[in-house]
């Protein structure tokens, strides 16, 4: 099971940015597709963007399409989000997920430990 650590989540005001990324533990982590979902308070988990194996074919839920861009570095055996015109809505825990380009969570393989993403109005 490939092991999967989030960085660059945070604090930042409506209409900015953030950076998050993923460093997964093995090199099979390019055997899989890759994926962030998102859950905020009281609400279940959500798909949020997945890459397929080479990074060529990517997936976005509606709600972020034109804000969000997922890219992968497989010889880094690394991950980003790309976030953009950030929105109080966009507020929740981001995790870094292998599988799951469906949408689906029961597709993941292996999730995260998930970092914050908190959006001031």
């Amino acid at each position: 099971q490939v092991q999967l650590v989030e960085s660059g989540g945070g604090l930042v005001q409506a209409g900015g940015s953030l950076r998050l990324s993923c460093e997964a533990s093995a090199r099979t982590f390019r055997a899989y597709d890759m994926g962030w979902f998102r859950q905020a308070p009281g609400k279940e988990r959500e798909f949020v963007a997945a890459a397929d194996v080479r990074g060529s074919r990517t997936n976005y839920a509606d709600s972020v399409k034109g804000r969000f861009i997922i890219s992968r570095e497989n010889a880094k055996m690394r991950m980003y989000l790309q976030m953009n015109s950030l929105k109080p809505e966009d507020t929740a825990v981001y995790f870094c997920v292998t599988g799951g380009y469906s949408g689906r969570p029961a597709d993941v393989a292996s999730w995260g430990q998930g970092t914050q993403v908190t959006v001031s109005s």
